[in-house]
């Protein structure tokens, strides 16, 4: 990924050349209004999903539209790598109609610190979400609209319980580039290799590492997972080349596996035998989570990727690329990927399969979040479209609901659609 220096750079050019997320122009008037939500009854009564008064604007929501998709800037390590792929692949038709908008929240106001990374929405129930907003981790719930703080990162934050290998000076003023959030465990890595981790139901934070002290070392993801004997590990990726596997109950380092290239993102199969490594390369790694050695390679990307994600049956897994394309790739032929899914205008940047294995959702930079069905082998998609950088995607563990954050100056918000049922869909009037 991108070093820090060249981050500093883009945050300072936001507005210019890979930026061109802030809506605040078009709409000066609503900003000196009352900021309202949007309910899936006025969505349905043909209010847009964002609050964007279109009908008082000089441009009409569909012209902004195809501005948006010529004028966006996808941010590329390898020259002309999404141009090589529109060349090739053709996008996947849309038609699927599998999660319905349910609610759009303008009090929740995520953001992003780091634009290549875009892990920062985790949902642990239908009703519950966790996200960074600012230097805060926020919790949300939308049974009863509350926002809460978790964790405040802007001061000085120290561990309050003792463990091998804590640092108990704690760290100050931690900037936030990724977050996990699982059961009653968040995980949250910073720029500088921090790594802190809190139980959710205990005051305070349990455990304060720095994983290295190189110059770059910027932790990159992090996922946390059941082990085969039913404690909790998580694993952090990092710029310094290394991943790192910790246990969740004593929080000792377990693992240290060494790559040769910057870790952007990783993620563990169903048997926890296996872990599909991507980074600063084109090729992705699968290697054995017991020593660290690569057991296969995966060749077909055009640019570094960010995102990975294993379907629940263990036989396929996806890799996000900068290149605009999720591939999927079969264990039982590894030599090419057995679906191309190419995105409108950026990186993929999050995937995530659901649980019952069987939607994957994709997530760009901005504007399109797509959902695929793998009942039909991924040729049939729901393609989310609205406007802001995302800072996250996730469903929840039922995959009853599905949350996108949005980063923009006017109007961040928090999207919640809802999974639709045969039996037909029903306003909740909670």
């Amino acid at each position: 990924m991108a070093e820090e220096g060249d981050v500093a750079d883009f945050v300072d050019d936001m507005d210019g050349e890979y930026y061109d997320g802030d809506l605040s122009f078009l709409d000066e008037y609503d900003m000196l209004m009352k900021m309202t939500d949007t309910s899936s009854a006025q969505a349905r009564k043909g209010k847009d999903i964002q609050g964007i008064p279109w009908d008082r604007l000089n441009i009409t929501r569909e012209s902004y539209r195809l501005t948006r998709l010529e004028q966006y800037q996808n941010y590329e390590n390898v020259p002309s790598s999404g141009e090589a792929v529109d060349k090739e692949c053709k996008q996947i038709e849309k038609g699927g109609n599998y999660y319905e908008f349910f609610h759009n929240t303008r009090l929740v106001k995520p953001t992003i610190l780091h634009f290549q990374l875009r892990n920062l929405v985790w949902a642990t129930s239908k009703h519950d979400v966790y996200l960074m907003s600012n230097y805060s981790v926020m919790h949300w719930s939308s049974l009863s609209s509350n926002l809460v703080e978790v964790l405040n990162f802007s001061g000085h934050i120290a561990p309050t319980e003792k463990h091998t290998g804590s640092l108990l000076e704690g760290f100050t003023q931690t900037q936030i580039s990724t977050l996990a959030v699982r059961d009653n465990f968040l995980v949250a890595g910073g720029f500088q290799g921090e790594l802190t981790c809190k139980r959710l139901d205990r005051p305070g934070v349990s455990f304060c590492t720095r994983t290295t002290y190189e110059d770059n070392s910027i932790t990159n993801a992090v996922e946390i997972y059941n082990n085969l004997s039913g404690g909790i590990h998580f694993m952090a990726s990092n710029n310094d080349c290394g991943v790192r596997e910790y246990d969740m109950e004593r929080f000792q380092l377990l693992n240290h596996f060494r790559f040769p290239w910057p870790v952007n993102h990783t993620s563990v199969s169903p048997d926890r035998k296996l872990i599909t490594v991507v980074g600063d390369h084109l090729d992705g790694l699968l290697v054995d989570s017991q020593n660290g050695k690569t057991v296969a390679s995966v060749v077909g990307h055009l640019d570094y990727s960010f995102a990975s994600a294993w379907h629940p049956d263990g036989r396929t897994f996806a890799t996000g690329n900068q290149d605009k394309t999720c591939r999927i790739w079969d264990m039982r032929n590894l030599s090419s990927s057995i679906a191309v899914l190419k995105g409108n205008m950026g990186a993929v940047r999050s995937i995530h399969y659901s649980s019952d294995g069987q939607f994957l959702v994709v997530a760009e930079p901005a504007d399109f979040v797509h959902l695929y069905s793998t009942k039909s082998d991924y040729k049939k998609r729901q393609e989310i479209e609205f406007f802001g950088e995302i800072s996250g995607v996730c469903l929840s563990p039922d995959d009853e609901s599905l949350y996108i954050g949005v980063w923009d100056r006017t109007y961040a918000s928090l999207l919640q659609y809802n999974k639709r049922h045969t039996y037909g869909y029903l306003d909740s009037f909670v």
